[in-house]
């Protein structure tokens, strides 16, 4: 008898441990239908958007100044609130774009 209680006791634990990470998933409706979310891919998205707060990057700075008619990047420094992308055109004159740290702005082209 002991052991038909165990086997049943090991049985319902092992069921239980299997269908406990399916409740820990979400579902999202939306324009691409609906989706099943997994809890760690919704930490990620959690963690981009802090990631976001804090402003754009270098690498970020240097597309968008790109944008703006830079051809070749000779150097690229922090400022306070801007980063400057200093570099030369198509036409190799030189060229320098201030960009916002935050809002990713060109404030100024020279």
């Amino acid at each position: 008898m002991n052991r038909k209680l165990l086997a049943v006791g090991v049985l319902a634990l092992g069921l239980t441990s299997v269908a406990a990470p399916s409740f820990a998933q979400g579902i999202e409706i939306g324009p691409n239908g609906v989706r099943v979310i997994d809890p760690r891919d919704r930490d990620r998205e959690e963690a981009r958007d802090v990631r976001r707060d804090r402003g754009i990057s270098e690498r970020e700075a240097v597309r968008i100044a790109r944008g703006e008619g830079v051809r070749d990047v000779d150097r690229v420094t922090q400022r306070r609130t801007v980063y400057r992308v200093d570099g030369a055109d198509r036409r190799g004159q030189d060229i320098t774009v201030d960009v916002d740290r935050m809002t990713g702005d060109v404030v100024s082209v020279r």
